[in-house]
C-alpha cells in the first residue's frame, strides 16, 4: 500500500511530498519504504524500516567465486556487516539506514566510505592505511581475495539470500 503525505523539506523549508510504501516480503516482517525528495534544493532521503522483530541471528557466507558477488543482502537498521579478512565492519548508528543490495553493493559502499576518507586524510598514515584498505576491497571485487561476509542482527530482520549462506540463531547474550 502506497501513501503520500505533504511535509516540509528539512533542507530548505519548501513543501515536499513524502511517500510511504508498505511491502510484504516472504520470510521477513513487513517493510515500510520511505522516500522524501525536494525539487528545490535536491534534498533526498530514502529509508527502509522493518516493522517487526524476529529472533537474533547471524548469517555468514563465503565469497570465493565471481557469482557470489550477486548474493542478495538485506540489512535492517539493527544489522552489523563485517568482512574480517578485509578488516571491514559497519555497525548500526543513529543515522543507520536499512537497505537491500548484493555483496558487490556492500563492497561498493565500503569503497565509497574509504574514498571519502582519502579525499581529506588527517595524516599521511591515515592515507596509507586507507589506500591499503581500498586496494584490498578492489581485489575482493575482482575475485583475487576470497572472504566471508558476516551479517549479525539482534532483531532478526537482516538476511543473506543464498543457498551458500549459513544462518545461526543467537541468544540475546551473543548480540
Amino acid at each position: 500500500m502506497r501513501n503520500r503525505y505533504q511535509g516540509t523539506c528539512p533542507g530548505c523549508g519548501e513543501e515536499i511530498e513524502l511517500v510511504h510504501h508498505r511491502l510484504e516480503i516472504p520470510h521477513f516482517s513487513d517493510i515500510l519504504l520511505v522516500s522524501i525528495g525536494c525539487a528545490r534544493c535536491g534534498y533526498r532521503h530514502i529509508d527502509t524500516i522493518i516493522l517487526g522483530e524476529g529472533d537474533p541471528v547471524m548469517w555468514a557466507v563465503p565469497v570465493d567465486a565471481p557469482e557470489d558477488l550477486a548474493i542478495r543482502v538485506v540489512r535492517s537498521t539493527t544489522g552489523t556487516i563485517e568482512i574480517p579478512e578485509l578488516g571491514l565492519k559497519v555497525e548500526p548508528g543513529t543515522a543507520c539506514e536499512g537497505f537491500v543490495t548484493n555483496i558487490e553493493g556492500v563492497l561498493n559502499r565500503f569503497e565509497q566510505a574509504v574514498a571519502n576518507i582519502l579525499m581529506n586524510p588527517e595524516t599521511e598514515e591515515e592515507r596509507t592505511q586507507a589506500e591499503g584498505v581500498l586496494s584490498r576491497i578492489l581485489d575482493a571485487k575482482n575475485g583475487s581475495i576470497p572472504f566471508t561476509l558476516i551479517l549479525t542482527d539482534p532483531a532478526g530482520n537482516s538476511a543473506l539470500i543464498s543457498d551458500k549462506a549459513q544462518k545461526t540463531l543467537l541468544d540475546s547474550s551473543e548480540t
